[in-house]
């Protein structure tokens, strides 16, 4: 029954907070997860293809035409992620796994038929629309679902799950550029045809997925609510009972207006705002700006051939995925404030030594490769924890939105910028000007570190409901 502006008494937070870490939690990692390998996927066959591209009979792209197409992948997500945000809240989560996974799906199949830039550019945009689209729609639910002590760890995982994606990327790079194996041309049209079919597989694993019992909760489906968190404690053979746990008392509603959003987010949550949108500018710029064009500073600066570029990605991606995994769960014990501050500050001055030496050619594509490792084991961990502060901070009823806003503009500041200011500086051919590029990289992520350390919240092992008080609730026992 649809009970949109009654009282609604309930205590299905608690229920989903209570219960232990299961196989009902592990499946939901794994359909959702899995946007993130799609991602990596995509952003590593950008940078792994872009000598293919730049050497292909049909396309004949020059570094600023790699870098463009970049902005063109980032610029989609940022329109997309917007959009289907906006839908997220208004229609609910599970609607929209499938309607962004379908335009990723589609997309990212067109993008191995295209014959110019400008197509290669058309299907990146709506590549990136399913994949920004996806960022609103999974994070918001994965926070949802997973319980409080473990959301921070969880989530850092999930988000450093990119890596996994990015090493698929680089394998298959590896034998669809080797000219020994097949033409290159079709090799990196075939490339991208792996993400269409893990779409297509991906799918197929989603359609078990429950719609979030806390957006029914709040949009006034209060029995199906209670029938999907039934379902999910089925899952556990062993639970308490559940009476007595606390409950909430809230005024359903069906839609938050969009002057509400703006009003939570300009002026209730004003602090908060200021701190996900340093984090999230910070993080992208760092890392797309650094990783869609990192192929191109291995192949115009350290000569490497372009089938080769994905041997060089491999240790990279380890260390990226190696971060959140093993310092993943200090952001629940030793807090979200000092872990924040300190993975971008050290982040930012590991770059700033990084380009020094990279400034005064003392490192080799070897050596580089080691110190973008050991950079982005600290780096991979703060953005993943942009992600997660953006999505915990703000109330559930704008919770995708707020997700879909931060990454619109943080990606549009730090990320449309970034490929397109390196890809114009590696096409001067000097490294004082790359060290430039990497050293405004620095200034960022140590800035954003300080924000977080002074004005973050301390969101960990803590309901999500207390973090930020849902507009709906009426008061919170």
């Amino acid at each position: 029954m649809d009970d949109a502006g009654r009282i609604v008494e309930s205590d299905i937070p608690a229920r989903l907070d209570r219960l232990p870490w299961g196989r009902f939690h592990t499946l939901v990692v794994a359909a959702l997860g899995v946007t993130w390998i799609l991602d990596g996927l995509e952003v590593t066959l950008a940078g792994a293809l872009a000598g293919a591209l730049k050497e292909s009979p049909v396309l004949h792209f020059s570094n600023a035409d790699v870098g463009y197409a970049a902005s063109a992948y980032l610029a989609g997500a940022v329109l997309g992620a917007i959009l289907f945000g906006w839908m997220t809240d208004r229609l609910g989560r599970k609607k929209l796994f499938f309607i962004t996974l379908s335009v990723y799906m589609l997309a990212t199949a067109a993008t191995a038929a295209s014959w110019n830039v400008w197509s290669f550019a058309l299907f990146r945009f709506l590549t990136g629309a399913g994949i920004g689209g996806e960022y609103a729609a999974i994070n918001s639910t994965i926070q949802e679902l997973i319980p409080a002590r473990v959301r921070g760890w969880s989530d850092l995982v999930i988000n450093g799950s990119f890596w996994v994606g990015a090493a698929v990327g680089a394998l298959g790079s590896l034998v669809l550029l080797d000219p020994n194996v097949i033409n290159p041309e079709i090799g990196w049209r075939l490339a991208f045809l792996i993400g269409a079919t893990l779409a297509l597989v991906i799918f197929f694993m989603r359609l078990w997925l429950p719609e979030s019992p806390r957006w029914l909760m709040t949009h006034g489906h209060v029995g199906e609510a209670r029938r999907v968190i039934d379902e999910i404690e089925a899952y556990f053979v062993e639970l308490p009972p559940a009476h007595g746990l606390p409950k909430v008392k809230l005024r359903a509603r069906r839609a938050t207006p969009l002057w509400e959003v703006a009003q939570t987010l300009f002026k209730r949550y004003r602090q908060r705002t200021y701190v996900g949108l340093s984090l999230m500018a910070a993080q992208a710029f760092f890392y797309n700006a650094i990783f869609f064009t990192y192929a191109l500073i291995l192949t115009d600066f350290y000569h490497v051939p372009s089938d080769h570029v994905g041997w060089y990605l491999l240790p990279f991606a380890a260390g990226n995925f190696l971060g959140p995994v093993l310092i993943g769960r200090l952001f629940d014990t030793a807090g979200r404030k000092p872990m924040i501050a300190f993975t971008y500050i050290i982040s930012g001055l590991l770059l700033a030594g990084t380009g020094w030496l990279f400034e005064r050619d003392l490192i080799t594509a070897e050596t580089q490769t080691v110190c973008w490792m050991i950079i982005f084991f600290f780096a991979s961990a703060a953005a993943s924890s942009a992600y997660l502060t953006v999505s915990e901070t703000f109330p559930l009823e704008i919770r995708a939105l707020a997700i879909a806003f931060f990454y619109t503009v943080g990606t549009g500041i730090g990320g449309i910028i970034g490929p397109s200011l390196f890809g114009a500086l590696i096409d001067t051919g000097s490294r004082v000007s790359v060290f430039g590029g990497y050293l405004l990289g620095s200034v960022l992520m140590v800035l954003a570190g300080l924000v977080a350390w002074r004005w973050g919240v301390a969101a960990e092992r803590k309901p999500l409901e207390m973090v930020a008080r849902p507009l709906t609730f009426i008061n919170i026992d």
